[in-house]
């Protein structure tokens, strides 16, 4: 059942994913369910919704991001850098969070699935101080857009974009983008599975 809906889901959004990439994807459902029950990662519990509300929500990003080194910030268990590292061996993904459980998690899954382009970092944003800057930093779910930009932004390279991953867009959020800072994009992304209003906001400082 699964399988058929993430097959269906990809490939509505229009997506390639081998048979070894689409079972890496449902192994991860499996694992975030099983985990879930004893370290509360996510308010989701079907794996269903899983799938349609973590997993796909996540892909559809995936044709936007440009670059080979990206930073997932305030990722939870993974989301979006799990999915998008899994449907893009090429790319490189740092998962950064705060709370230790959900590292354990992300290291878990990096190990028993075989994923080898992410690496977990425990750490508040505004604390974390990379060696080199990134061609994008991801946040989903994670914080307004002003203070997604205002923490975040000595993370970029030079040239880097934000992608921020919003729902319903709030005018008076996207008024408050700070100074310093510019709107690239707004992209409405089409969840398969999923009737609410998603976009994707791609920003750059100037």
């Amino acid at each position: 059942m699964l399988s058929e809906i993430l097959a269906s889901g990809l490939k509505q959004a229009g997506l390639q994913a081998s048979a070894e990439q689409q079972q890496k994807l449902l192994d991860f459902v499996g694992m975030l369910h099983k985990w879930n029950k004893a370290y509360n990662l996510t308010s989701v519990r079907d794996p269903q919704q899983m799938l349609v509300r973590h997993v796909l929500d996540s892909l559809v990003v995936s044709p936007h991001l440009q670059g080979e080194r990206f930073i997932d910030v305030g990722t939870g268990p993974g989301l979006p850098g799990i999915p998008l590292a899994i449907l893009n061996p090429d790319k490189q993904f740092v998962l950064l969070d705060s709370l230790g459980k959900r590292i354990r998690f992300q290291k878990q899954v990096a190990f028993e699935l075989g994923i080898n382009n992410i690496s977990s970092v425990e750490s508040r944003v505004e604390l974390y101080q990379p060696v080199q800057g990134f061609d994008g930093v991801l946040s989903r779910a994670f914080a307004a857009v002003a203070d997604m930009l205002s923490w975040c932004a000595h993370l970029p390279n030079e040239g880097g974009c934000f992608y921020a991953l919003k729902g319903q867009l709030a005018e008076d959020e996207m008024q408050a983008i700070p100074e310093g800072f510019k709107l690239l994009e707004c992209i409405e992304l089409q969840v398969p599975g999923l009737d609410e209003q998603r976009h994707l906001l791609k920003l750059t400082k100037v």
